[in-house]
């Protein structure tokens, strides 16, 4: 057994009184600095904190109680382990996409703002955070609004948007096939070619060569907020811009996690194979089954299952494989997991490692560049476990990992 010591007060601070040290054999967590925002939901696949190219972790948007969208934003430094505010969004928004640019910066874009809706008013909007001042600024529109998108940075440094949903009419939402980009240098967007299934909530992963592998997702096929888990998968080739269909998952996911390994294959990893809802309730419970798509052959097989199902967890690919943590029970909504598991490439079984401090679902997670990964925001309990209905305890300080 070793003291893991992760995100410590720098020389001479204050030490924090939220910190404890999670002891275990293998990697654990630490809690460190408390968030500015009491609680924050990201439900969505890229609305989470980024690590930026200075190393720090930006975290901007997502939703408050109630589902209220929010404009707060935030840098970590993992040096001192604090977290410092800094210039709020331009535009409150939830389910949008943050994604750290290679020049430095962040980008903000789309989403939805303001309270909880239906159908879900959607924003076209983008901005850019900058760094050294700590402050955002308008860019251009993006070519379509859209929510619940996919933000991927693709070899030659812009950003492909995929997929996503807006407004159909008032009892209803258009589920998405457009795709379009940012370029960074010129801050201009182009329309690219078209997926060739609707969906959001998705997650795109890279590939080697740099092509973006899309991996299911929801369709919104009723009314009122509901959507339904698709197991079709696509591969977008940035040399010709377009998208073609490849193998499709064995079950179909939503909530889910996909994370790339280093053999260049991609790992599918729980969710909810059925019916999700705008308000984050879902009615099916989580998937504890895993799939690894073969970017030889374009198909998947069965990868190794988790111990049990989760959904709203997070992954992190790692050197040798991933890391998974956090989540919940699907049919409940109602206890975060506190549990961290660990797969190695080949094995037949996931490991356990140090549980979070916090358990937490909904929550956010990025890799920092010295090998650590932070969780932060979330909701601990909900629902039957929290001390008041409708009301979610919030997950508390942010946490990191060492391995």
């Amino acid at each position: 057994m070793r003291d893991l010591l992760a995100g410590g007060a720098g020389a001479g601070a204050e030490p924090d009184r939220h910190a404890v040290t999670v002891r275990a054999a293998g990697g654990g967590w630490t809690a460190v600095g408390e968030p500015p925002v009491p609680l924050v939901y990201w439900h969505g696949q890229y609305e989470g904190p980024v690590t930026l190219k200075d190393g720090r972790a930006l975290a901007a948007g997502g939703a408050g109680p109630l589902l209220l969208s929010l404009d707060d934003s935030a840098v970590y430094d993992p040096g001192p382990g604090t977290w410092t505010v800094t210039g709020p969004l331009l535009q409150d928004r939830r389910l949008h996409s943050l994604t750290a640019l290679r020049d430095g910066r962040a980008l903000a874009a789309g989403g939805t703002p303001g309270r909880q809706a239906f159908p879900q008013p959607t924003l076209g909007h983008a901005e850019l955070f900058d760094p050294g001042s700590g402050t955002w600024r308008a860019t251009t529109e993006m070519t379509e609004t859209r929510n619940g998108h996919s933000a991927t940075v693709l070899g030659d440094g812009r950003v492909l948007v995929a997929g996503g949903q807006r407004p159909r009419s008032l009892q209803d939402m258009l589920t998405l096939t457009t795709a379009e980009i940012f370029d960074p240098a010129r801050e201009t967007w182009m329309t690219t070619g078209a997926m060739t299934v609707a969906r959001w909530g998705h997650l795109a992963v890279p590939l080697p060569g740099g092509r973006v592998l899309a991996v299911g997702g929801l369709v919104s096929t009723k009314r009122y907020g509901a959507g339904t888990a698709v197991g079709s998968c696509e591969v977008y080739d940035p040399g010709s811009g377009t998208w073609a269909q490849t193998g499709s998952l064995g079950a179909a996911r939503a909530v889910h996690q996909a994370v790339p390994l280093p053999d260049g294959s991609v790992l599918a990893i729980g969710g909810e194979p059925g019916i999700a809802a705008d308000d984050a309730r879902l009615r099916l419970r989580s998937l504890a089954s895993t799939e690894i798509y073969d970017v030889t052959s374009g198909e998947w097989r069965p990868g190794p299952p988790l111990p049990w199902g989760r959904a709203y967890h997070r992954a992190v690919p790692t050197a040798d494989g991933a890391l998974v943590f956090g989540g919940t029970e699907s049919a409940c909504l109602d206890v975060g997991f506190a549990s961290t598991l660990r797969w190695t490439v080949g094995a037949r079984h996931w490991s356990p490692e140090g549980p979070l401090v916090t358990g937490r679902w909904a929550f956010g997670a990025t890799a920092l560049g010295d090998g650590r990964v932070l969780a932060t925001g979330g909701v601990s309990r909900a629902g039957a476990a929290a001390a008041t209905t409708g009301e979610g305890v919030p997950s508390g300080a942010a946490e990191v990992f060492t391995p």
